[in-house]
């Protein structure tokens, strides 16, 4: 058994908050973390914590810089390092909802062909996902951002 990975649960709690509402205290908790780990600290939490920053930004320019150190970080996490943290999944299960904020982002900035781009990279991971609610959440995104992309 793995030791329990106190900043993923640090994590965890800002996200809560952010699902509650409470945007700010998990922006400030986020930032208050990302001190502590630093941009060159273990990648797997600068990914977690990036993409879950991302999620509580106002602005979409920010919430893009957030998830793209997200996407930076996720390059550099192992399957292992993933397993140790109690990950379900691959590594390689990240970058489908990765690519899906992007490329969101993107269109929502105006820019259709980077949203395409990271809409087919998102395609192109989704066999790294199981076939969960997650799974199913994540492709519905991105079937969501191509009738988006179409329209």
């Amino acid at each position: 058994m793995t030791e329990p990975d106190v900043t993923m649960a640090r994590i965890g709690r800002g996200v809560e908050l952010g699902r509650r509402g409470e945007r700010e205290a998990a922006r400030e908790l986020f930032s208050a973390l990302w001190e502590e780990i630093g941009a060159t600290g273990d990648p797997l939490h600068r990914c977690a914590l990036a993409h879950s920053m991302a999620d509580v930004q106002d602005e979409v320019k920010e919430e893009l810089l957030w998830d793209l150190r997200a996407l930076e970080a996720a390059d550099l996490v192992t399957d292992e390092r993933a397993r140790q943290a109690g990950v379900a999944g691959p590594a390689s299960g990240f970058y489908p909802s990765l690519h899906l904020n992007l490329g969101d982002a993107y269109r929502r900035l105006g820019d259709l062909d980077r949203a395409r781009d990271h809409l087919e990279r998102g395609r192109a991971a989704v066999g790294a996902l199981g076939d969960d609610g997650y799974g199913r959440m994540i492709r519905q995104g991105l079937e969501r951002l191509a009738d988006r992309l179409t329209t």
